[in-house]
């Protein structure tokens, strides 16, 4: 047991953190399973054991049959890859998305099983070495392991690094502290392999996913915001004639828009999977502005004077306000942050003729461009108290009209071509 004390300890944290998560989960009632955290889980239980496990048989050679221990090792040197494969893995998709195309995920597992290939063929060349205070094993294997260690781990700093701007706060600090253990931790093994240090990286990678990200209490308080969100604003909306359709449609057409976009590889730097999930939650609040219009220009049934006209223009800015001295409170600033320019900006247009500010193509910022798409198809396909809906055709016609002077072009080639999607929830939300 010497050998293995800090392999135990850390077992014992990480069993830990899943009864916890399980626990919670049930607690609060979430279904929803995420499968990438829970392999990850896995992993690092597995591994753990198997570094536990070869920490004592490498040190009691004489008792264990060899085939025993390469066996051990196998597993150990495997699942060491897996999860720092994981690891990255999940790094992705936190930022940038998972890729669709075949050949880029192929791309991504290739380094993987390319080493385990290696780690199985000289696994019988493995050597085993005295050191100062415990024995270890060396070899091909071990090397090629750690290099892929390496590898992945860098990738994952790299990818991290390209996306910081667009991570949530706690997320940069969380990311930032379990992969500068991994590294450091990597580091010490490869010059220092007597060590054994190396299941302090799942320890320290779960228990960070685990309390910065992945913890059922974090999500359910994410859900009550966005009902709380919801709510307020269906409240503003039914000021205007309405029952929470405009709402509900145009963040579903946003939502649409923005991960097909993703998916495309456009804008792929910004629409990370934080900025596309503060886009849906802060969608609903671009209208909230209205409340400070007076009913009579709200609700009036026929056509608006100029003076009304520029009085209702004003519920952008106003909008912007409320948000700025409302919504601090939720703890998210990047959420914050993207509301207001959702409510302050998605009247721009690409030309510069909108308003408040008269921002102009990418001065826009992209939340608010992709906002102002999915506004203007909505106000178009809805009936209002001043006119009856268009036909969907000469909607999508009205948003094509626009490319390049009210709307970014990407945005308008991309929502055209998506239209059996915005279609299909255009006629879930008239059968409710």
């Amino acid at each position: 047991m010497e050998y293995c004390k800090l392999q135990i300890g850390c077992m014992i944290i990480v069993l830990y953190v899943a009864c916890i998560y399980i626990r919670e989960k049930q607690i609060y009632q979430m279904k929803r399973k995420n499968v990438l955290f829970e392999t990850i889980l896995a992993a690092g239980i597995v591994g753990i054991f198997f570094d536990g496990a070869t920490a004592y048989t490498v040190n009691h050679l004489a008792e264990i049959p060899a085939s025993v221990n390469i066996f051990l090792h196998l597993c150990f040197l495997s699942f060491l890859d897996i999860f720092v494969f994981l690891m990255f893995l999940y790094m992705y998709d936190i930022t940038r998305g998972l890729p669709q195309k075949r050949g880029e995920r192929i791309g991504l597992f290739l380094p993987l099983l390319i080493n385990i290939v290696v780690v199985i063929v000289f696994m019988p060349q493995l050597e085993y070495r005295k050191g100062t205070f415990t024995n270890y094993s060396m070899g091909m294997s071990a090397y090629t392991c750690f290099a892929m260690v390496a590898l992945y781990v860098l990738a994952a700093s790299g990818i991290f690094l390209h996306s910081w701007k667009n991570l949530e706060r706690h997320k940069q600090i969380a990311i930032s502290t379990y992969l500068l253990v991994t590294i450091g931790v990597t580091a010490y093994q490869m010059f220092f392999p007597e060590a054994l240090l190396t299941s302090l990286v799942p320890a320290v990678v779960i228990v960070g996913i685990y309390l910065n990200q992945e913890t059922p209490l974090y999500a359910k308080l994410q859900k009550n915001n966005e009902e709380m969100v919801m709510g307020f604003a269906t409240l503003v909306e039914n000021r205007d004639d309405n029952t929470g359709g405009h709402i509900r449609r145009t963040t579903a057409y946003v939502k649409l828009l923005a991960e097909e976009l993703r998916s495309r590889g456009f804008y792929k730097e910004q629409l990370t999977n934080d900025y596309v999930a503060n886009l849906v939650m802060a969608a609903p609040m671009h209208d909230v502005g209205k409340i400070a219009i007076p009913d009579a220009i709200l609700q009036k049934p026929g056509k608006l004077t100029d003076e009304e006209f520029e009085i209702m223009k004003t519920h952008a800015q106003k909008g912007g306000k409320i948000i700025r001295e409302t919504f601090g409170h939720l703890g998210n600033d990047a959420y914050e942050e993207m509301a207001y320019e959702v409510a302050a900006h998605h009247h721009e247009k690409w030309n510069g003729r909108g308003y408040p500010d008269g921002l102009k193509e990418t001065e826009i910022p992209l939340c608010a461009r992709i906002m102002a798409v999915a506004d203007v198809f909505d106000a178009v396909s809805a009936k209002r108290c001043y006119r009856d809906a268009m036909p969907l055709d000469q909607c999508f016609h009205i948003i094509g009209e626009g490319r390049g002077r009210d709307y970014d072009p990407v945005l308008v080639d991309v929502f055209i071509e998506i239209e059996d999607k915005i279609r299909k929830v255009y006629e879930e939300s008239k059968a409710e």
